[in-house]
């Protein structure tokens, strides 16, 4: 049944592209019957993830972001790709990349659209578990990375002193905190 609020879309046309998002334009209806149009981001699934290790450090990475002009703390994430059998999949991947670091398990914690109203993207947070630094960093032609380790307790800390403003890193301490005992 359809809802009273829902925009009905008449057309819709990539409005700009480039590589690692598109630019949509929608030509819509609103719920009063006037027309208009609306722009979003449009955005791969992605993966964010909590690894800890052994010893129940946690891999965190600094990260130059460009569109803040500094270096980001946060922990690593990045997009599916096509060889990537399934979001779990891309969890592994995408640590190894970033950090060098292989888990031995990854468990999905939450599912979250961070922006829904700008942009499509979803983001699969999972926790990785026994993560050792056995594999090398693979980074994009894009990426600018360094990798730390530190305890659960002090990235919770930096979070809250809002010293870690990576808002997917935040989403992750807090869902984790939510989910119960910590590793």
């Amino acid at each position: 049944m359809p809802d009273d609020l829902a925009w009905d879309t008449l057309d819709t046309e990539i409005a700009y592209s480039c590589p690692g998002f598109d630019i949509r334009r929608d030509q819509v209806r609103f719920p009063d019957g006037v027309e208009g149009q609306f722009d979003y981001l449009v955005d791969e699934p992605a993966v964010v993830i909590l690894p800890f290790t052994p010893s129940g450090e946690v891999v965190v990475i600094e990260e130059w972001r460009q569109a803040v002009d500094r270096v980001n703390r946060g922990l690593p994430a990045g997009g599916r790709e096509a060889e990537d059998a399934d979001i779990e999949a891309t969890a592994y991947r995408e640590l190894t990349e970033e950090t060098g670091y292989v888990a031995d398990r990854v468990e999905h914690l939450v599912t979250l659209e961070p922006a829904n109203g700008i942009t499509d993207a979803v983001h699969h947070y999972f926790v990785a578990y026994d993560c050792i630094q056995n594999g090398e960093q693979d980074l994009d032609h894009n990426e600018s990375i360094r990798v730390d380790l530190t305890t659960y307790e002090q990235l919770r800390e930096q979070v809250h002193r809002g010293q870690v403003r990576d808002a997917r890193t935040a989403l992750a301490v807090f869902y984790f905190d939510l989910a119960g005992p910590g590793p």
